[in-house]
């Protein structure tokens, strides 16, 4: 046996939350719980609707009236409908909470105190001056889906969990990336990885040879839905230049994931060319531009120090000098989703 204080205390780390999953794409306000409407300009009235709030279970059966205070002055008021567990009353109700009407409101904030009032906002009301009609907005935070885990075979398992869930990949089979996914309205996507950097070879286009495959690395990772962040290194360790072929004025290089047709992409990178060699500087300053939408090319240039046409603008990157290090790095869009 425990007192309303002590259960409180224990279950009130449970969050404050409407009893309702949204699983589907869309809604409009008179499908969701507690959805309003106002009355004669100066009511709004709630309807049913279940939510925890303060570590207690409350429950609206039956539309419920709220009328707002008048506001006759020359400032407008922003007020909130709350959900308010009052110990003292030992009840949960709907309630209004009037602000102070001001140049610039501010809608006050709930009240979070254990043992005595507890609040949670369902909606920020605009309260015109003159008694004018008023407005609300809503501020409704539902339930949400637990976040769940699969050792593998997790893009087959997110096909039967709840729209808008979080799943992760843990990798149990050591095959690849500790990763997380979004299942939403467009689709199931990776939202970030969660474990080390991931490594990718790349590859070196129009060129008369190719470095060995450690020395064409991609270090790079999912940092948030549809964007990937990599750092680029090519190695040239023999002693003959990488140079253009077949009529070539760029070498290209490959990125782990294409980038996406619907976003503009540039990559900064520079040659560290130690030895002087092929006729560059010590350093030239590189450019990655993709090559086409929806594709893993990217183009390389430079600034056209050995080129008389590019009037020192830039030109393609035509050859990657014996014993020099290519750099390129970058923050991109994918092609997760279709544009």
């Amino acid at each position: 046996m425990v007192s309303q204080a002590q259960w409180q205390k224990m279950n009130h780390m449970q969050g404050d939350r409407i009893d309702f999953r949204m699983t589907a794409s869309t809604y409009s306000n008179g499908s969701l719980p507690f959805a309003f409407r106002v009355l004669n300009g100066r009511t709004v009235e709630i309807q049913p609707g279940r939510a925890a709030v303060g570590g207690f279970f409350y429950e609206l059966d039956a539309p419920l009236s709220l009328p707002i205070a008048a506001n006759p002055g020359d400032k407008a008021r922003l007020d909130t409908v709350v959900l308010r567990a009052d110990l003292a009353k030992g009840s949960v109700n709907l309630a209004t909470v009037q602000g102070q009407p001001a140049a610039q409101p501010i809608a006050p904030q709930p009240q979070r105190v254990l043992g005595q009032m507890w609040e949670m906002v369902l909606y920020e009301v605009q309260v015109p001056p003159a008694n004018g009609a008023v407005t609300p907005f809503a501020r409704l935070q539902f339930d949400a889906p637990p976040s769940v885990r699969s050792p593998w075979n997790t893009t087959d398992t997110a096909r039967f969990i709840e729209q808008n869930s979080f799943i992760a990949d843990l990798d149990a089979n050591g095959g690849g990336s500790q990763t997380e996914y979004f299942k939403g309205r467009d689709g199931l996507v990776v939202s970030r990885d969660l474990g080390k950097m991931r490594t990718f070879t790349s590859s070196v286009g129009n060129v008369n040879f190719q470095p060995p495959a450690s020395d064409r690395i991609v270090r790079w990772r999912w940092i948030a839905p549809n964007t990937v962040s990599f750092s680029l290194r090519i190695s040239n360790r023999s002693d003959n230049d990488i140079s253009c072929v077949g009529g070539n004025w760029y070498i290209d290089t490959v990125l782990p994931q294409p980038v996406s047709g619907g976003a503009t992409a540039i990559f900064h990178g520079y040659l560290e060319n130690v030895s002087w060699a092929g006729g560059y500087p010590y350093m030239t300053m590189v450019y990655g531009m993709p090559w086409a939408w929806d594709s893993p090319y990217v183009h390389l240039f430079q600034i056209g120090h050995n080129s008389p046409t590019a009037n020192n603008g830039v030109a393609g990157l035509d050859k990657i000098p014996a014993r020099s290090n290519l750099y390129l790095s970058g923050i991109y869009e994918s092609n997760t989703f279709t544009y």
